[in-house]
């Protein structure tokens, strides 16, 4: 089936009321495109960012307009949207996309990726693909952490040098449930993922029924344990070999007071999503909260850190 990509071209003012003017007309399907809009999420959203895709910000650079699809065949629809857009008194430009397999095209962006010595994350279309390495099989499609980033592989790298049979680990920051599933991957007898988004919970939870783990194995929890007293000592309740938080340094400093609660004097503590120059605050905030940093690996722009209670 071919498509046509329909561009409209509008200002960020007028962005949102022109949405919802097309939206009226029957063409709902609408990608936004909109460098204020952008900006605005960033600013809102703050305390989860530390990186910006800067290609991505370029590219968003001036940009105000709508995207819509329509099939080539769709003559109507095409003369409804050029009226549309004609009462609307703007422009639009059409261009014609190579004929595809939409519904399969997909995956080829979520390959294989493999980390560390011996694990592979696998999508769950190629689960049976594993290269002879301990699989992590993950619906990517659903976002929230796929194996690909830097700070994720130096997470999973330190786990295969960390995890023994039996690990008790808590995943703070879980998203889609990656380490704790490559931490029972690795031998760990239980592991608790916690996410504040509560979107992440079920998302977790199908990943890890893909890897044959379901409770008592692996919970899954929604909350924010700087916030959720309750949560907190829940948590604490239970003692753990292994706390990961693969999060951002804002987060893990302000996470750095209550982390010590969940370790034992033979706890590890593994830290990630750090950039190279928030690192000294980073470590700071841990050895304020008593605990040791045992080391620090580096890959590109990212630092992960690794701790002990004193």
């Amino acid at each position: 089936m071919a498509w046509l990509e329909i561009t409209i071209d509008t200002d960020s003012a007028h962005i949102e009321s022109t949405a919802a003017a097309l939206t009226a007309q029957g063409f709902a399907e609408l990608v936004i495109e909109d460098q204020a809009e952008f900006e605005t999420f960033l600013d809102e959203n703050r305390a989860y960012w530390d990186y910006i895709d800067e290609d991505l910000q370029e590219k968003l650079q001036g940009l105000s307009h709508i995207k819509i699809y329509l099939e080539d065949s769709d003559e109507a629809g095409l003369a409804k949207l050029r009226k549309a857009v004609q009462k609307l008194n703007l422009s639009m430009s059409i261009a014609a996309l190579a004929e595809t397999d939409w519904e399969e095209s997909w995956k080829d962006n979520y390959p294989a990726v493999e980390v560390g010595k011996n694990l592979i994350v696998v999508p769950y279309w190629q689960a049976e693909d594993t290269q002879g390495r301990t699989p992590i099989i993950l619906d990517p499609g659903l976002t929230f952490g796929t194996g690909a980033h830097a700070s994720t592989q130096m997470v999973m790298e330190a786990m295969e040098e960390t995890v023994t049979e039996g690990y008790r680990c808590l995943d703070l920051g879980s998203g889609s449930g990656i380490l704790s599933i490559a931490a029972l991957r690795l031998g760990a007898a239980s592991a608790i993922g916690v996410d504040i988004d509560p979107k992440a919970e079920d998302i977790a939870r199908e990943n890890a029924a893909y890897n044959g783990f379901a409770a008592p194995e692996f919970a899954a929890l929604t909350g924010n344990v700087t916030e959720d007293t309750a949560l907190m000592e829940q948590l604490a309740e239970k003692e753990y070999d292994l706390v990961l938080v693969n999060i951002v340094a804002d987060v893990i400093i302000g996470l750095s007071p209550v982390l010590p609660r969940f370790l034992t004097e033979s706890s590890t503590l593994i830290c990630s999503g750090i950039l190279d120059v928030r690192l000294p605050d980073v470590t700071a905030a841990l050895e304020k909260a008593d605990l040791t940093i045992t080391s620090v690996r580096a890959r590109e722009d990212w630092r992960c850190v690794t701790a002990k209670r004193r």
